[in-house]
Parts: C-alpha cells; structure tokens; sequence
C-alpha cells in the first residue's frame, strides 16, 4: 500500500489571489472616503483586461449583466477576481477559468446575496458560456440576491 500524499499546503494560485487580496485592502485603505465607484471599476475592468481572451469576453460580458440588472453593486477586486459589493461586502464574484486551471469560470455569491431557498440552495454556478439564456438566468439571480 502506497502512504498517503503529503499536500504542499496552498497552491501557487492561492498563495497568489493572498497576495492579490492583501494589494487590495492596502489600496482601499489608502483611498480617501470619498472615493468612488468609478475607482472600483476602474479596477475590476482593469484585471478583467488582463483575463486570457475566453474568460475575458465572459467578464466583460458578466459586468455588463451586473451593471444593468443590480445597478447598486460596487464593482471591485476580491482576491484578485472581479467582484460586486453592497456596503463593503461582496455579494457575487467571477472566478476565471485560467486563475486556478480549472475546466469552467464560476459566477459565485457569497453569503450577503439573498438566494435562500429553503434549507439548501446553490451559491456557485459553473460557466462555459454564455449565451441569451444563461444572461437571462444569472439577470434572474441578481434581482433575487438583491432583493
């Protein structure tokens, strides 16, 4: 029997969005109160322009859908990923394919977004695509987390 692999504990990629999320809350330390919603954005579109072309037509794609369906969500990066807050606290997120090698980019909610539905409900969704159908479904979602 072969003895059990021992784990290297976090991965590069983990040890990465760390260190992402760290640069994030010194440089929202060091913005004055005042600053806007703009500089969050400015943010979130800059790491999206710098997603491999797949996962960055999805963000760009994913931003648009926030925008339009859950206007009062700050767009800002969370460990290093594009994500969307009320009050300071994120409420969804994408998570490009590329950032941890995995098969599909994931839309995930944390647990500030109102998507109870009995005692058990689904918070991260996978996304090959997105087509008309699954906009019209992530639309759905948002109104709902925000309600």
């Amino acid at each position: 029997m072969k003895p059990a692999k021992k784990t290297a504990g976090f991965t590069a990629e983990e040890q990465a969005a760390m260190k992402e999320r760290v640069q994030e809350i010194k440089a929202e330390a060091s913005r004055p109160r005042s600053a806007s919603k703009a500089d969050g954005e400015r943010d979130l579109l800059a790491k999206v322009a710098a997603l491999p072309p797949p996962d960055r037509a999805m963000a760009e794609r994913l931003h648009a859908i926030v925008k339009a369906n859950a206007p009062s969500l700050s767009p800002k990066t969370w460990y290093g990923m594009p994500a969307y807050a009320k009050d300071g606290n994120v409420v969804c997120f994408f998570q490009s394919a590329q950032k941890f090698k995995t098969r599909y980019a994931t839309l995930g909610f944390s647990d500030k977004a109102k998507l109870d539905e009995g005692r058990m409900w689904p918070t991260t969704f996978a996304l090959k695509e997105l087509t008309p159908a699954e906009e019209a479904k992530i639309a759905v979602l948002l109104k709902k987390a925000m309600s």
